[in-house]
């Protein structure tokens, strides 16, 4: 059969992409792998208007497929051209997604291609945090080759390469400069040295009103919540923490693991258990009448794709979640390498775009490394956001700090923390504390320590219409302290970005103007300092404690407004939907849920944006905070 270049879709992650990458030798022919062809939404165009205007009326994933899934006719093409190799395939009930099951040797005959072994190693982020850890994975840079009436119907094909690009969105305190207080009577102190950083997820009802829906009867019963992971579940560890830490009945509910494209091996504290333990407690803890499913697949970018078409294309779940992610900076940079499908983004969007058509109300963290996503995985210093938060068809969840006071101590002495009031989550409110008990210049402290809640505008989403003409979207307040300096062309490519900052300990306020889809949407507490308690059994082996406390990120953030859906969904007695269109409608009304954090300058920043006067938006932390309790008869009422 005559082939032809399929110019429109490349490979996955490839491995002349990923920095420092070294080939060893080519792929054993009989190497299994698994390959997903995303194909293209039909009436793509009828489908994103109806997504970001509101959705009343659900579809079914037959009539989803019917009306938006790729022709039946090319998917049958597409598995009996495969099938000439001994290629085997599943397609997804929604239309969209095929995965295909073979050996390395058949797919480089099926798609004319040479796969490789490749040796890459561990990627830190700035200050040291680590990234991703050293890999040896199988890759190609060779761009595919199918039938062209086969090609022109495809957004991606992802799976040509296994390695693990994408990080979990979890933080732990410095317990080096705030130790544990043996004897102590407060539990938290005694845990992590910090008053009030052991919250459960009663503390977030309390917090953020779910209590109010609690009261009226409403638990989650009759929902259920679906994980989107990429590290494997402790077994037992939701039930435990639930029953025994939380004090929640954990009876009447499942919780049901469901390992996409093999799933991602045994649970491992090094792979990310941590993230999928905690996504569970926390989404389940809130609704304790919900069953919850547990989407685990390999962390590589043809699972995680298909874990959320999973999903979608079960379409069990009212409500889904995921705390994985990258900067879109590393997305350019391997896409400007020719090297990653400039579709990828897109396959994500199709993915939540049927969610939203059937009601899934969709949950993606915005990171944790606040207006500076790209420090912590390509290693630059310019403002960048999180994929796929920033899908304009998500809910991305950012993140806010409690109201916590303490005390620093350390060899040079000790430093009061006061925060006192709720504020946009931003990790300079820790700089000359830390600087103070540790004798640390100022600067090296900043530049080391940059966390916060994930948030600004994306450089290659488009703004969806549901934030047009909302204050504060568009232009922003800002305090810079860190300046990008140091630009340089990442190798392979026409991508010119910063390599380092220049540091100002009291910057002024700027004013700017910005397009493109804004992220974060809505946010709660993130902090690790005002954080949360984790069981992971995962951790006991590598030398910590099952029970910690003092662990915050966005990453809680997703799960929370997960199983709150949930909630709300029991409590109204039907899905909510892609909360997106109707929450913004009611930030700009007078039934607003929404408390902005509007304060302007260095109180309340995620380490570069701010509040903005006499506005429901900021780019630090969307919305700000929901009363969820108004946020449910919001909904009942509509926009």
């Amino acid at each position: 059969m005559a082939t032809d270049t399929l110019a429109p879709v490349t490979p996955g992650i490839n491995a002349a992409a990923v920095p420092g990458a070294v080939p060893f030798g080519s792929t054993p022919a009989s190497t299994p792998e698994t390959v997903s062809f995303i194909f293209r939404e039909q009436n793509l165009q009828q489908l994103e208007a109806a997504v970001t205007g509101g959705i009343q009326n659900y579809l079914s994933v037959r009539q989803f497929a019917s009306q938006y899934g790729a022709d039946p006719a090319v998917i049958h093409a597409l598995q009996s051209y495969l099938a000439q190799f001994g290629i085997t395939t599943t397609v997804y009930a929604d239309n969209l997604d095929v995965v295909a099951q073979g050996t390395a040797g058949e797919f480089d005959k099926a798609l004319s291609v040479t796969q490789q072994q490749y040796h890459a190693p561990a990627l830190q982020g700035r200050g040291g945090r680590m990234r991703l850890p050293a890999q040896t994975f199988h890759g190609t840079a060779q761009w595919p080759q199918l039938p062209s009436y086969i090609a022109y119907n495809l957004v991606a094909i992802l799976g040509l390469t296994n390695y693990s690009p994408f990080g979990s969105q979890m933080v732990h305190v410095d317990t080096s400069v705030l130790k544990p207080q043996s004897g102590s009577s407060s539990y938290c102190l005694a845990l992590v040295g910090l008053p009030n950083a052991c919250n459960l997820p009663s503390n977030f009802a309390a917090n953020y009103d779910l209590d109010a829906l609690y009261k009226k009867g409403a638990d989650g019963a009759g929902q259920t919540i679906a994980i989107v992971t990429l590290a494997a579940l402790d077994p037992g560890a939701p039930q435990y923490f639930w029953q025994n830490v939380a004090h929640i009945p954990t009876t009447g509910r499942t919780v049901t693991v469901n390992n996409i494209d093999g799933g991602p091996g045994a649970p491992s504290d090094a792979a990310g258990t941590g993230e999928t333990d905690l996504d569970v407690e926390q989404s389940g803890g809130l609704a304790p009448g919900a069953n919850v499913i547990v989407y685990q697949a390999p962390n590589t970018d043809y699972g995680f794709v298909d874990a959320f078409f999973a999903a979608a294309s079960q379409n069990i779940a009212g409500s889904v979640s995921s705390s994985w992610l990258e900067s879109e900076t590393f997305l350019q940079y391997v896409v400007d390498a020719g090297e990653e499908s400039p579709g990828y983004a897109a396959a994500f969007d199709e993915a939540f775009l049927e969610m939203a058509a059937q009601g899934q109300s969709g949950f993606i963290c915005s990171g944790d490394w606040a207006a500076y996503t790209a420090s912590v995985d390509l290693g630059t210093t310019n403002l960048s956001v999180a994929i796929s938060a920033d899908s304009p068809y998500i809910t991305g969840a950012g993140g806010t700090t409690l109201p916590w006071s303490g005390t620093f101590s350390g060899p040079d002495g000790t430093a009061a923390v006061d925060v006192p009031a709720q504020r946009t989550w931003g990790w300079d409110y820790l700089w000359q504390p830390i600087a103070t008990v540790t004798g640390q210049p100022l600067a090296t402290v900043a530049e080391s320590l940059v966390a916060g809640s994930g948030g600004g505008f994306s450089t290659i989403e488009p703004r969806p219409s549901y934030q047009y003409d909302v204050p504060g979207i568009g232009e922003y307040f800002a305090v810079q302290y860190l300046t990008p300096i140091d630009y340089v062309t990442q190798p392979g490519t026409n991508l010119v970005e910063p390599t380092e900052w220049s540091f100002n300990p009291t910057p002024a306020v700027t004013h700017g103007y910005s397009s493109g889809r804004a992220v974060p949407d809505v946010s709660t507490d993130a902090d690790p300092e005002s954080g949360y308690l984790l069981y992971e059994p995962s951790a006991v082996p590598v030398g910590d404690p099952a029970l910690q406390g003092g662990w915050g990120g966005t990453s809680f953030v997703a799960p929370q407004l997960n199983g709150s859906t949930a909630v709300i969904n029991s409590y109204l007695g039907r899905r909510v939907g892609f909360w997106n269109p109707a929450i913004y409608a009611f930030a700009t009304s007078w039934n607003d849920p929404f408390t902005v954090l509007s304060a302007v300058g260095t109180s309340s920043d995620n380490l570069y944006y701010t509040g903005i006067p006499g506005s429901v938006y900021n780019p630090g932390s969307g919305l700000g905070y929901p009363d969820l309790g108004q946020l449910a008869f919001d909904f009942a009422r509509g926009p």
